[in-house]
């Protein structure tokens, strides 16, 4: 059976114990433990915890930021609803997904400020999604396909805001889960759209909002 590199190793070591024990509690030594390696061959390939934090959600959790980017790009392809129900249900996985991870930070409040402080350095954080659905939103409000007075930063802090709820607002539910994700981002797109496309015209010349 052919063995699988040490880096991969070592993420998948990473996300299996931050999963389990939690952000605060996964140490690089129990990581590098876990992977099959020394402790001195992890920082071969990541130069810290954070660092290598930063590269489990980006390579082991859904895929929202390049998702983001991508968008970004090409403002004007896809519809507007499509892409924003595709944000939706990425934005929805992958919080559900990070938060088990990350919640063990808010028990320890002086690990948390170290751990974000080491995260601006490398131009990360919570923030990071936010900002580029935002932008996302912008170009395509140059595009001419959200209004031109809508407040892209409140729509962007709206959709995502109700993705990370969703990630634990329904533990205390009798089933304890959360509403299916796909009906979940199609209602959630439908509504954000909305507050910010531009009005249509109907055929009998009288403007109305889209559906």
């Amino acid at each position: 059976m052919e063995t699988k590199p040490a880096r991969v190793r070592i993420l998948d070591a990473a996300h299996e114990l931050m999963l389990t024990v939690g952000l605060a509690r996964a140490t690089t030594k129990e990581i590098a433990r876990a992977a099959g390696c020394s402790e001195a061959a992890l920082y071969k390939y990541f130069d810290s915890k954070e660092d290598l934090f930063v590269r489990v959600l980006k390579e082991r959790l859904p895929r929202l930021t390049p998702l983001l980017t991508s968008l970004e790009a090409r403002p004007g392809q896809g519809t507007l609803e499509e892409n924003l129900t595709e944000i939706a249900r990425q934005a929805a996985l992958f919080y559900e997904q990070s938060f088990p991870i990350g919640a063990s930070l808010y028990a320890e409040t002086q690990l948390k400020q170290r751990h974000y402080e080491a995260l601006r350095k490398i131009g990360s954080g919570p923030h990071a999604p936010i900002e580029g659905l935002d932008a996302y939103l912008r170009a395509e409000q140059d595009a001419g396909r959200v209004r031109a007075d809508a407040d892209t930063f409140a729509a962007a802090s709206l959709l995502l805001g109700a993705c990370a709820q969703r990630a634990f607002a329904y533990d205390a539910t009798e089933t304890g889960t959360p509403p299916p994700v796909d009906a979940f981002a199609a209602r959630l797109a439908r509504t954000l759209l909305g507050g910010i496309t531009p009005e249509i015209s109907v055929a009998q010349g009288e403007d109305r909002p889209r559906p």
